[in-house]
């Protein structure tokens, strides 16, 4: 077996021919910050059946990447084909943060109305303007409550219910973005539900009643750590929180998938469930280490039924699931018309279709993913880390607060023999023509996706003798 490898700079087919009068529609399930709690990923404590049943009906990623890991970033990714760094969302949409991508962006719910296809996006928006995404059905945080949209299933299931039957109702192909909340943290916002919203709903005194949802408990000591969280109670007991709202995710996905069912549509409906990013631990989040960027994927298909229950391998990326939608509507990307920049413009993702068909010879297989900013003011933010730092109290963990924040510049990890990540071997000479070879690579995708940082930190873009087509990287030392 080969070894995969994992470069970090902290810059931060065969298909199935199916006649056109055949109805197409798709559902997207976005869980925000989950991770592998789930049997089909090889978790035996997490209950999760209805995401097992889905994977049975369909082809389970092993190798799926987030293009950057990092809530609104990331959906902008997923709605447009293009990384964060190309489509202009480099961090946090709300608040004061206030990143937006361009108002020239083409995006998939445009490009999707163009072709009298009706969308619908229910739960976690998260990105901006409303003119880039703009959906024809639309009930999200901006006009309603994130927690009723994001975390109720009996009020999403309605509202899918809403739109399925207005579909039927035009009698037009859809696309339906059902954004979960769960199972993100909400101690910051909401503590009195605890720190995963884990008491929402759940029936208790002042929690309100989710009548669809069927709470399930875990014991701290019994969950199943993953490797990069520090072994500690408080962690644990965080996991177990966790884990209860991976419930309710698991139950929405159940009640939607069941709605979809109820009206004779399932047979005619592609099913993509992922995340959004890394779950919210240290090394998980908002970095470009595996625990940030690895994300669960499950990809079911009516027409494709040869790989069902089966596992790919195939590195795979987020970037990825704009160019499989246009596919599966057979709808070709056209940048924006009023982009003077739309020959530059093109996605550097790839249609996932064939894979349902048949697992591709794949030598040289490679994601690439970018990290701007996640809160503008901290770039891998970690308020456990810093709060034990400053009092003196062990982490129990393998990095200290300073080399969590001060990296160096390249990262070089070799994942076979050390999937922890915790030897960079960058400097070891036996890397040199790996690390160039991977950093020709990267520079080669800077350049296609028109990343403003590709001459950063010693340099800075500039035209050579005025020519704005003719750039070079400049050096900044003096």
């Amino acid at each position: 077996m080969s070894s995969k490898w994992i470069l970090i700079t902290t810059l931060c087919y065969l298909f199935i021919n199916i006649s056109k009068a055949t109805p197409r529609n798709a559902i997207l399930m976005l869980a925000d910050d989950a991770g592998f709690e789930m049997r089909s990923y090889r978790n035996k404590i997490c209950q999760a059946p209805n995401l097992d049943k889905l994977a049975k009906e369909g082809l389970i990623f092993n190798n799926a990447y987030t293009s950057v890991s990092s809530c609104s970033p990331s959906r902008s990714a997923i709605l447009t084909g293009l990384p964060s760094h190309q489509n202009g969302m480099y961090g946090l949409h709300q608040g004061v943060h206030h990143f937006q991508s361009f108002d020239n962006v083409q995006s998939l719910p445009k490009l999707l109305k163009q072709n009298n296809i009706r969308t619908g996006i229910i739960g976690k928006k998260h990105v901006g303007p409303s003119e880039v995404f703009s959906f024809d059905y639309s009930q999200t945080e901006e006009n309603n409550s994130i927690l009723q949209v994001g975390r109720n299933i009996t009020k999403i299931k309605l509202l899918v219910r809403e739109f399925l039957a207005e579909s039927r109702r035009t009698n037009q192909s859809f696309f339906l973005y059902v954004a979960f909340h769960d199972p993100h943290r909400c101690g910051h916002t909401n503590p009195e539900y605890g720190n995963f919203c884990e008491k929402f709903g759940n029936g208790d005194v002042g929690m309100g009643t989710i009548p669809d949802w069927s709470p399930i408990y875990y014991q701290w000591e019994q969950v199943q750590l993953p490797y990069f969280v520090q072994d500690t109670e408080a962690a644990r007991r965080d996991i177990a929180a966790q884990y209860t709202t991976i419930s309710r995710l698991d139950q929405g996905v159940g009640l939607v998938l069941k709605e979809l069912e109820d009206v004779g549509l399932k047979d005619d409906t592609l099913v993509i469930y992922t995340s959004d990013n890394g779950i919210p631990f240290p090394n998980g989040r908002t970095n470009l280490y595996d625990p940030g960027m690895a994300e669960p994927m499950i990809i079911s298909s009516p027409y494709h039924k040869d790989r069902r229950n089966q596992v790919t391998y195939s590195m795979t990326s987020l970037l990825d699931i704009a160019p499989t939608l246009l596919d599966w509507f057979n709808v070709s990307y056209q940048a924006d018309p009023y982009n003077y920049d739309t020959h530059e413009i093109k996605l550097t993702g790839k249609s996932l279709l064939p894979l349902l068909v048949e697992e591709p010879v794949e030598k040289d297989g490679i994601v690439f993913a970018s990290q701007t900013h996640h809160e503008i003011t901290m770039y891998y933010p970690m308020r456990d880390l810093l709060n034990r730092t400053r009092s003196n109290m062990p982490l129990r963990w393998t990095k200290s607060l300073n080399t969590y924040y001060n990296r160096p510049e390249w990262e070089l990890y070799d994942l076979k023999y050390d999937p922890e990540e915790l030897n960079n071997i960058i400097n070891k000479s036996s890397s040199q023509p790996i690390f160039k070879e991977l950093s020709m690579k990267l520079f080669d995708w800077q350049k296609v996706t028109n990343d403003p940082w590709i001459c950063a930190p010693t340099g800075v873009l500039e035209p050579i003798d005025g020519d704005k087509n003719n750039l070079r990287c400049m050096s900044t030392d003096f």
